[in-house]
């Protein structure tokens, strides 16, 4: 069986790494970039960051800063228009899940026009080239957007968000710059945090799962559970260990697919507008328990890189529950809602949630296959 890996072209890490959008810019011969970016970020001063940069080394661009949290359509259509008016020949996309995921279909299109119905690209599109080059650079701890050959978009006319998978969507340069991520607030990063755990565990226990991805999402694994409360209560070094473990669950998840929690996951955003990462951390402890007989061995070394002490001696039964109770504990420690009615979900949708995340591309990498009854009741257990 063979098995394919897709990663950057180049990458950047560490504090102060965003100086390197110069370098890399220059030594492409960009001529103009278009910024995929949201209004928050742009008065928050993040993007000036990005900007200062361009303007001490007289470089040219625009900004387009209309990205909402769960992108639509709509968005995307308004992003490809601005990039056609603006001249621009590469990107730059600054942000998390959303900015990162609108440049990646903006990019598609401007390069594969015949797919400018968004919908068309929804699974894994057949698009013929990569797309517009883009410098992604990451302002949280969570998505691993920049290194993924994923984006979602949300469709609002029929309350869904789908997924496309496209290995011509990923940036051809990623920039993971902790200095960019410190304006996130704590309950973001609490948010983004548990989202890159999610990624990890489910990346590792995923049906596509083998040895090399498993590296990724071990590690992954390990540096989020010993970084990420560090990170919430604003700690340096907490905040430069979760940039780079969520971007090592990026790795791996990307090339080898995720499970049922995001598949519930995602209904909940194009429902609720719910932020993916408290959506998907509100579920991973329970679909967690639900496929722990389905995962071998794999819940004791989920267990052991959370910080679980005397692993080895425990039985299989013992190591899951260890496992499920780190993560339920960990969740917990950075404020995280334990139920869905906190989200403001209503028990009138549950069935039209729970078939929408059966049809959701990542359910079926789930290690236990889900009935459509099995996903309500899920849904109605954490309500």
């Amino acid at each position: 069986m063979s098995h394919r890996f897709i990663l950057n072209e180049t990458s950047y890490f560490g504090a102060g790494s965003i100086t390197n959008v110069v370098t890399e810019v220059q030594k492409r011969g960009f001529k103009k970039a278009l910024i995929v970016t949201d209004k928050p970020l742009v008065q928050f001063k993040v993007v000036e960051k990005v900007t200062a940069l361009l303007d001490q080394a007289n470089l040219v661009y625009e900004i387009f800063d209309e990205v909402l949290p769960n992108p639509t359509m709509t968005v995307v259509e308004l992003g490809v228009a601005k990039f056609k008016a603006s001249g621009a020949d590469y990107l730059i996309s600054i942000g998390g899940g959303s900015p990162q995921d609108t440049a990646k279909a903006i990019g598609i299109i401007i390069n594969n026009p015949e797919f400018a119905d968004i919908r068309s690209l929804e699974g894994v599109a057949p698009t013929k080239k990569p797309a517009v080059p883009t410098i992604a650079i990451a302002t949280t701890a969570g998505t691993a957007a920049e290194v993924t050959i994923n984006y979602v978009i949300t469709d609002e006319e029929n309350k869904r968000k789908f997924v496309c998978v496209d290995p011509h969507s990923i940036p051809q340069v990623a920039i993971i710059d902790s200095d960019m991520m410190a304006s996130m607030p704590p309950s973001l990063k609490a948010a983004t945090g548990v989202d890159a755990l999610t990624h990890a565990i489910e990346g590792y226990i995923t049906l596509g799962a083998w040895e090399l991805s498993d590296m990724f999402h071990l590690k992954a694994i390990e540096i989020i559970a010993r970084s990420l409360r560090a990170s919430v209560n604003g700690e340096q070094q907490g905040v430069e260990d979760m940039a780079l473990g969520q971007y090592v669950a990026g790795m791996g998840f990307s090339n080898v697919g995720l499970g049922l929690v995001h598949g519930m996951a995602h209904p909940l955003g194009a429902f609720y507008n719910t932020p993916h990462g408290v959506a998907n951390a509100v579920l991973l402890p329970h679909i967690m328990q639900y496929n722990a007989e389905f995962t071998g061995d794999k819940y004791r070394d989920i267990a052991k890189a959370m910080g679980v002490k005397n692993t080895e001696n425990m039985t299989i039964e013992q190591a899951r529950v260890a496992a499920i109770e780190a993560v339920r504990q960990l969740s917990k420690d950075v404020h995280i809602p334990a139920t869905l009615r906190e989200l403001n979900v209503k028990e009138d949708d549950i069935p039209a949630l729970a078939q929408a995340a059966l049809d959701d591309v990542c359910t079926g990498g789930n290690p236990r296959k889900a009935t459509l009854a099995e996903i309500e009741n899920l849904y109605r257990a954490i309500y």
